[in-house]
């Protein structure tokens, strides 16, 4: 393969690349854009979605952001390529370790701005938590897409979610797995069109995207899934905002998701000082698949925001522009 060649693929899908969590565990990585780039932009997909979920929104990304903006996208462990680990391990703040083991890896020097959906919001609260010391100086800009930072079982569907229901159901998978996966195959029917209407909102939505989002679901170990859900029921990240409220952020929703309802996108940037709330009329909680092309403009003016700041800080900053 030539050198031309290889570049234009390597545009076009990414420098694939695997990291070592600090257990072991590949993380299997995708990056856009030069090594030596000024500012970098750290994406963290969902439960039970992988690098994919962002293929829409990142196609949008590379026409409108300049050259020098570079991408890394990955895959949580348990999902997509990256590797298997012990179920002990599934939780929200292994996985804010894991996207340290990212930073250090992929991006070891440089400003960094992180965009999370869903539970990848989470991790990013999580990690500002684990390494207080990196906000303000690593990571200098957020996006938090469908997030919240507390209380997921208080409203939407996690209403259904209680501690009793997740155990017996880890416990069901531990003990009999082949027959859960099985079960699991069995109600796809049934589940589909109920995922369908939890991640995509009430306007017509691009079948392809409907497909793509069913896909990464139904791909997901139903060990992985069950598993992030302990995690996630108990999930209080609140006192990490104050953290989190001297930079730049975007905290953007949709009003029909009912995954993570819109109010906690409300609570998310009630404690954000200097943060933009968005709320794309119609759209669910898979709303960076669905309304792609806008959630991109809005993430465009986060990072301009971030980098005026930090031209505001001193002449150093000067190269990102």
């Amino acid at each position: 393969m030539s050198t031309t060649i290889a570049r234009r693929a390597a545009d076009y899908d990414g420098h694939r690349m695997t990291v070592s969590a600090d257990d072991g565990t590949p993380i299997a990585v995708r990056t856009f854009g030069a090594d030596d780039a000024p500012l970098t932009v750290v994406f963290v997909h969902g439960h039970c979605l992988r690098t994919e979920s962002w293929s829409y929104l990142r196609d949008h990304l590379l026409r409108q952001w300049p050259k020098d903006t570079r991408m890394v996208f990955y895959d949580h462990r348990g999902h997509g390529e990256s590797g298997i680990a012990h179920h002990s391990t599934y939780t929200i703040d292994h996985l804010g370790h894991d996207l340290d083991a990212v930073l250090r890896a992929v991006v070891p020097t440089g400003p960094i701005v992180l965009v999370g959906h869903s539970m990848g919001a989470m991790v990013t609260l999580a990690y500002s938590r684990l390494f207080p010391a990196a906000i303000g100086t690593r990571v200098v800009g957020l996006g938090l897409i469908a997030g919240a930072a507390s209380g997921i079982t208080e409203v939407g569907l996690g209403r259904f979610l209680n501690r009793r229901a997740v155990n017996s159901l880890q416990v069901a998978v531990l003990r009999a797995p082949r027959f859960m996966q099985a079960s699991k195959r069995l109600s796809r029917r049934i589940f589909e069109p109920i995922a369908r209407e939890a991640n995509m909102g009430t306007k017509r939505t691009n079948p392809r995207m409907v497909a793509v989002a069913a896909a990464m679901m139904n791909d997901t170990p139903l060990l992985t899934m069950s598993s992030f859900l302990a995690s996630l029921i108990t999930f209080d990240e609140t006192a990490a905002l104050q953290r989190l409220s001297g930079i730049p952020a975007l905290v953007l929703a949709g009003s029909a998701d009912i995954v993570v309802p819109f109010a906690h996108s409300v609570v998310l940037a009630s404690q954000l000082a200097d943060s933009e709330l968005v709320r794309l009329e119609g759209a669910g909680h898979g709303v960076h698949l669905e309304r792609a092309e806008e959630v991109a403009s809005y993430l465009v003016g986060l990072v301009d925001r971030v980098i005026t700041a930090m031209q505001g800080q001193g002449p150093g900053y000067a190269a990102v522009s």
